[in-house]
């Protein structure tokens, strides 16, 4: 089978997205599939075997970080030379719309895969009047495939209610060997308190530091728990202004951390905190999960489905700025409050990310694959 990918997210940036991309298109080339990936010039010309075509784009204001591709003729020539079986389009936007055009002009069965939850992220950027906008022009993008792919069940849920149609679940996953429990070490946790001393639980973030991350909720908890630390991996728009917020705390900016070091620094903390409600899944909860750091994470998107509060982590009710706030508070309270319990729920935590391997995840897409490409030769015989 030919697949071409198109998105707008790629390497070199570092997201779940990304992860996410990058396994499936490794277990692909690994069980034969060839594969070629459209996205934003700046990274490598080939991974793990796949041919990667950069596409000239230009950064997003609001989020600089986010890059738009414009397709030009040379995408066109670069697909039909590859001549895909089908296209895949992730997060459909200006490049991916392209994937989209291309992909009913040239008669290409298209799917396509919603990973960003970008209208609940306009109310982080004062536009959330814009809200209705988005979810009509996300509708006529996504009705364009045979399949829409959503990676939790409120998204499957939600895109439905919106009118998208022949939504489905690609399952979740996670790298259970690079992310384990034996990696937690002093040294790494002494990185993540920074100049701060040991002296209570450290509670870690790992993320882009970004407006719609809510990350500001994490500071009525260090005031309500005075002997906690905070270490937030990461990087992004918004540091400056969480620099500001967090001043005279006890927080650590880490800044990014891959491999064995963000490995580490999952399973060095005592509590994972995430307190974005704008997440479809949370991938960076699993990573968690799997280091055996027990998770808090909002009782809202695709979160739900990872966490079951009590056992392998918390959730707490992101509602109100205030009232999401003493959530967060009692949810982490209640994570740390008895350490028998908090080794139990490190354990769920561990065995829960043991059943979400990448390869089950890329064997249910494939299978999805087969299932369009199948009903597009019924239709046209």
């Amino acid at each position: 089978m030919k697949i071409a990918f198109f998105t707008e997210t790629f390497l070199p940036k570092v997201d779940g997205i990304v992860t996410r991309l990058t396994k499936t298109v490794q277990h692909l080339i690994h069980s034969g599939e060839e594969v070629v990936v459209f996205c934003p010039e700046g990274g490598p010309s080939h991974y793990m075997g796949a041919k990667v075509v950069g596409v000239p784009a230009m950064p997003l204001p609001l989020y600089p970080e986010l890059k738009l591709g414009l397709p030009g003729p040379a995408v066109s020539e670069a697909l039909e030379d590859f001549q895909p079986d089908l296209i895949h389009v992730v997060n459909p936007a200006v490049l991916g719309l392209g994937g989209i055009w291309l992909a009913k002009t040239n008669g290409i069965p298209l799917v396509a895969s919603y990973h960003t939850h970008l209208p609940k992220y306009l109310e982080h950027y004062g536009m959330g009047m814009l809200e209705p906008l988005l979810w009509e022009l996300l509708k006529a993008a996504h009705n364009q495939a045979v399949l829409n792919l959503c990676t939790s069940t409120a998204m499957v849920r939600e895109l439905s209610e919106k009118g998208i149609q022949h939504t489905a679940l690609w399952q979740r996953g996670v790298d259970t060997e690079t992310f384990r429990p034996d990696l937690k070490n002093d040294a790494m946790r002494k990185r993540l308190l920074g100049e701060h001393s040991d002296e209570g639980a450290l509670l870690i973030y790992v993320g882009r530091l970004s407006a719609e991350k809510q990350i500001e909720r994490i500071k009525p908890v260090l005031e309500s728990l005075p002997q906690t630390r905070l270490a937030l991996v990461g990087d992004g728009p918004h540091r400056q202004q969480l620099e500001k917020t967090f001043e005279n705390t006890a927080t650590t900016f880490v800044g990014y951390l891959c491999g064995e070091e963000l490995a580490s620094a999952y399973a060095s903390g005592d509590a994972f905190l995430f307190p974005s409600s704008t997440e479809t899944l949370g991938l960076v909860l699993l990573e968690a999960m799997a280091a055996g750091c027990p998770v808090v994470g909002a009782n809202r998107g695709g979160i739900p489905d990872i966490i079951s509060d009590g056992k392998n982590g918390c959730l707490y009710n992101p509602d109100g700025d205030n009232e999401g706030s003493a959530s967060l508070i009692n949810a982490t309270q209640r994570l740390l409050g008895n350490d028998l319990e908090r080794q139990t729920m490190r354990k769920a935590a561990r065995e829960e990310a043991e059943r979400w391997g990448w390869a089950a995840a890329t064997n249910q897409l494939r299978n999805y694959y087969n299932q369009v490409l199948e009903k597009s030769i019924n239709i046209a015989a």
